[in-house]
């Protein structure tokens, strides 16, 4: 059996969906499995073991210059690599317009979209395929992703634990050991501050009273501090915790996997190199003040989130005039017991 899988941006939502590939193995010996992803998140993907074919799209570009020649081709050498495929089953899990093109395209009679509350774009709607509602207990996005992909099955996967396996190349998991061989013999924590929108980060001050109470409960530990996208002010929060940090200088994407795969715990807000981190296996603290970490935090006895408090926590907005406020609503107790919850009885 050979499928398509429809799923191309975004990058924490790419990691939340890895899953199926699990499941769709373990359902379907032999199965053969493409994704079609947008080329700025290829690197996730490629080279995956579970994946048989790597297919890209630059949708914003083909979007934007409509006329270019080169994006003409591009979009026919697509149309043509989909349906030399003849994929028995097609899983539309974006919902876009981009995404139902594609679907149609390929000329699969099974294919399976979102329902009309969870589509990214109402347009996609207008293109045929079986429609999968949404039960309640799915409000976590991997469910959702999952649930999508075990309807023609009929096998359930609740309760069911599926790895969301990522591949690193065997130069950074040298790279990485040779770093970690400079760091003392205790406990290594990773602070992620970065983030993609300043209401998903935390305040600084929050940022240094956790460090400091982290050395306190664990004295030898060290703790690395990443802040690649320059936003979570890393320096600073470096230079506030003082002793025993080191702060990450800026790595590739399977650079800091490496990295990620070899410390004992993560701490960050919503986004990407957090998730990353717990579909490797590592455990992570993580907070949540726009999002719903319900609906996207890692799951797992290793895994603990916190929600802010707020009233209009989740607001899904990108700025805020009452930023102060949700930052200091994440308080540094809550996270460092949660630390503490995970790490004492392994320690």
């Amino acid at each position: 059996m050979r499928v398509l899988i429809i799923k191309t941006t975004y990058l924490d939502e790419l990691i939340l969906t890895l899953p199926v590939l699990d499941y769709l193995h373990g359902v379907c010996r032999g199965i053969e499995i493409d994704w079609l992803v947008d080329e700025s998140c290829r690197e996730l993907l490629t080279d995956h073991p579970l994946v048989c074919r790597l297919l890209t799209s630059r949708w914003g570009e083909w979007r934007g210059k409509p006329l270019s020649m080169k994006n003409w081709r591009e979009i026919a050498d697509l149309k043509h690599t989909v349906q030399e495929r003849r994929y028995d089953m097609v899983f539309d899990l974006e919902g876009t317009l981009l995404s139902g093109i594609v679907s149609r395209l390929t000329g699969c009679r099974r294919r399976y979209g979102l329902d009309c509350e969870l589509v990214a774009e109402p347009v996609n709607l207008r293109f045929d395929c079986n429609r999968v509602p949404m039960r309640k207990q799915d409000r976590h996005l991997t469910d959702r992703a999952l649930r999508m992909v075990s309807v023609p099955f009929g096998r359930d996967y609740a309760g069911q634990l599926y790895s969301a396996e990522i591949p690193i190349h065997p130069e950074e998991e040298t790279a990485a050991a040779l770093f970690m061989a400079t760091l003392s013999d205790g406990l290594v924590f990773l602070f992620h501050t970065g983030g993609d929108a300043r209401t998903r980060l935390w305040h600084e001050a929050g940022w240094i009273e956790l460090g400091r109470e982290l050395l306190e409960s664990f004295g030898d530990a060290t703790i690395l501090i990443s802040g690649n996208d320059g936003r979570g002010g890393a320096e600073q929060i470096a230079q506030g915790v003082g002793r025993q940090t080191r702060l990450l200088p800026s790595l590739s994407f399977h650079g800091l996997a490496a990295i990620m795969k070899k410390v004992d715990l993560v701490v960050g807000g919503d986004c990407p190199p957090l998730l990353l981190a717990a579909a490797l296996g590592t455990p992570t603290v993580s907070f949540y003040r726009s999002t719903d970490g319900a609906s996207r935090a890692p799951r797992g006895e290793l895994h603990r989130f916190i929600q802010s408090p707020m009233k209009c926590s989740p607001c899904l907005e990108q700025g805020c005039d009452n930023d102060a406020a949700c930052c200091e609503s994440i308080k540094c107790g809550e996270l460092a017991t949660a630390v503490r919850g995970i790490l004492i009885p392994h320690v």
